[in-house]
């Protein structure tokens, strides 16, 4: 794929998730927000803690909590983070002794994110403005990473999964 496409579709993305900042409604094929996630199988105990703002942007495709238990204690980071949704259930589950990473590739969606952390008291997460195929972290900083079909949107998915594992 040439740098001009890859620019492109970035660019396309990007537009996207400036709309999803400010509301998901209309904008995706398939159910969004609170009552898709409960659909997909979130368990409501853990949405509760989750503000109203995040939980109402929720553009999942899945719950990739059903694949496999997040322990406590475990470093977890959540790929195209959006609105942080994931990263927040995903803070509930790896308690105070863990830690969890929000990233994203959108600024709309990570001020969100930030703007959603000041209603919480989750001091274990924090969210990063980058791309999955250029991670800042040092190889095997997480224990865990999550991916709610940001894989599904990167034009370049050999780099970004050389950068996960």
């Amino acid at each position: 794929m040439q740098a001009q496409e890859v620019s492109n579709i970035r660019q396309g993305i990007a537009e996207k998730y400036r709309k999803v900042a400010v509301s998901p409604q209309g904008l995706f094929k398939y159910p969004t927000g609170e009552q898709s996630a409960l659909g997909l199988g979130y368990p409501t105990h853990l949405l509760a803690a989750i503000p109203p703002t995040i939980r109402e942007r929720f553009v999942g495709v899945g719950n990739p909590f059903a694949l496999g238990p997040i322990r406590p204690g475990e470093a977890v980071l959540d790929l195209g983070c959006g609105a942080g949704f994931d990263a927040f259930v995903a803070a509930q589950l790896v308690g105070h002794t863990g830690r969890v990473v929000g990233i994203d590739m959108s600024p709309e969606m990570i001020a969100v994110a930030e703007a959603g952390l000041k209603e919480t008291d989750f001091p274990n997460v924090e969210f990063r403005l980058t791309q999955v195929e250029d991670l800042p972290f040092p190889n095997e900083s997480f224990d865990v990473a999550l991916s709610n079909g940001v894989l599904n949107l990167i034009p370049d998915k050999p780099q970004a999964l050389g950068e996960i594992v």
